[in-house]
Order: structure tokens, then sequence, then C-alpha cells
């Protein structure tokens, strides 16, 4: 089974990586997470509510809606800043890309441990600019916010759509399919991996987001 996959290209000032990026995994994740199950019978079980709470950017002129649990978003959250960290850190383009993947477990023979099967890859790719000035940055604020909410109608429009989820298991099969280590909600496996590009040309820079800036908000 080949795992959907779906790239976004961003281009941010140092200072937004990290809320830019988890404006966009949240989202993602909030669809993707269940709440508890309470099993019955192994095949007979009910599903229980997950809340939700509305996040405000300090740094980007955007609101973006997570999963209220404290665990889950702890974990993102930890991961995302490893990332933004590397990213400013890296030497040349300050580059770097971050890969929130969804995955099931299938059973192997004994010794072997249970193989992991990705069906669900969701890619931000960054690039790290520099404005000039006060006003390029008020003006980029904005119209990054603008690029994150037509992302996430992306987002909205692929979750409505009737494409491959892992199967609703069993009692016994629950961790094969969902992550159960949570005390509020159950999302799906998932994983969150990051690289830092070297110093080659960046796929989204300042040319860019000055042109953007230029044909939008005729700077």
């Amino acid at each position: 089974m080949n795992a959907r996959s779906h790239v976004f290209e961003l281009a941010v000032e140092s200072g937004q990586v990290e809320e830019a990026v988890l404006a966009l995994f949240h989202p993602v994740l909030f669809h993707r997470t269940l709440g508890k199950f309470s099993y019955q019978f192994e095949s007979s079980y009910s599903i229980g509510t997950v809340g939700f709470q509305d996040v405000d950017c300090h740094s980007i002129d955007h609101t973006y809606v997570r999963a209220s649990s404290p665990g889950l978003d702890s974990i993102i959250r930890r991961e995302v800043n490893s990332f933004a960290e590397d990213v400013k850190n890296s030497p040349g383009n300050r580059s770097g890309q971050i890969s929130l993947e969804f995955f099931q477990k299938k059973r192997t023979r004994w010794p072997f441990p249970p193989e992991n099967i990705p069906w669900e890859v969701w890619t931000i790719r960054v690039d790290i600019v520099t404005l000039s000035n006060e006003y390029e940055r008020r003006r980029y604020r904005e119209k990054l916010g603008e690029i994150l909410a037509e992302k996430t109608l992306y987002i909205t429009e692929v979750m409505n759509k009737h494409e491959f989820l892992p199967k609703m298991p069993n009692q016994s099969d629950l961790e094969l399919v969902f992550d159960s280590s949570f005390h509020d909600v159950q999302p799906y496996l998932f994983k969150v991996c990051h690289s830092t590009a070297g110093p080659t040309a960046p796929s989204v820079g300042i040319n860019t987001v000055r042109r953007l800036l230029k044909d939008t908000l005729a700077i």
C-alpha cells in the first residue's frame, strides 16, 4: 500500500517556524484523533468525544484549531520545537522539512517486532527568510496568515474525502491502529521526523516573499 502524501512549502522568518508548523500539524492531528475507546466485548465498543481549542498565533495573523489534549499538544510541540531550533541553527541557506506520518502496525512472526506501514504523510518544507524592515514584517505576517488559512482549507477538503483509513480494530488489535497512551484522546498511530538541508538553493525564499508582498500588497 502506498501512503498518501501531502507537501506544503513555506517561507517564514526564524521566529515564525514553530507556530507556522503547529498551525498545520495540529488541524491534521485533530482530524486524525478520536475519543477514548471503551470496549464491552472484543468487537463491541463506544467512543468518547474529543474537545477542541482555538489557538491564536503570536507571530502570525492566524488562528488554528487543536485537540483539547495537553499530552498530545506537548508531544507535537516538542518535536516541532526541535525542528525549529535545528533549522534556525543550520548552516548556509537555513531550510528543512518536517513530516507527520500516520501508520499502522502489522504483526509478524516471532521473534520479529510488528512492521510499521505508513498510510498518510504530511510534509512541510520550510525556508527561513529575513525581511529588511518592520513594514515588510507586518505585511508578511498578514500574508502568511492568509497562506496558512488556504492550506488549512485544503486539509479540511482532504479530510472530507472518502479515502483509506485503517479498519476499526477489535480490542486485541487496538494498539496496531491507535496510540492508546493518552488518557483523554486516542489518535491514529503517528510519528514526527525532520531534517535540515545543507547549503543548497532554497525551494521558497526571499524573492518569493518579496514577490508576494509586491503583487498582493503593492510594496
